[in-house]
């Protein structure tokens, strides 16, 4: 089966992309992307995209936020979560 982005069938497929490469799909999920990213050269195409862009921004991210920024925001969590069990 042949495949095109136009295709209704590769938006859902698309979307899932990002998905299949933070590993949050269960292997039935992998399987079928797999499968479409194997017939589908404009998919395949995104994958790779996606993939390359990924890798480029994990090389490029190596700082670490200042302690007193991770200090307020996990100070904002606890209120949020405060506010929220108190409602």
């Amino acid at each position: 089966m042949s495949y095109s982005e136009d295709d209704g069938g590769c938006a859902d497929y698309l979307e899932r992309i990002a998905y299949l490469i933070d590993n949050e799909l269960d292997e039935a999920d992998c399987a079928e992307v797999r499968v479409h990213l194997d017939e589908c050269g404009p998919c395949l195409r995104k994958y790779d995209l996606e993939l390359t862009v990924k890798s480029v921004v994990a090389r490029s991210c190596h700082e670490s936020a200042p302690a007193s920024l991770r200090d307020r925001v996990l100070l904002q969590i606890r209120e949020v979560q405060v506010r929220i069990t108190d409602a």
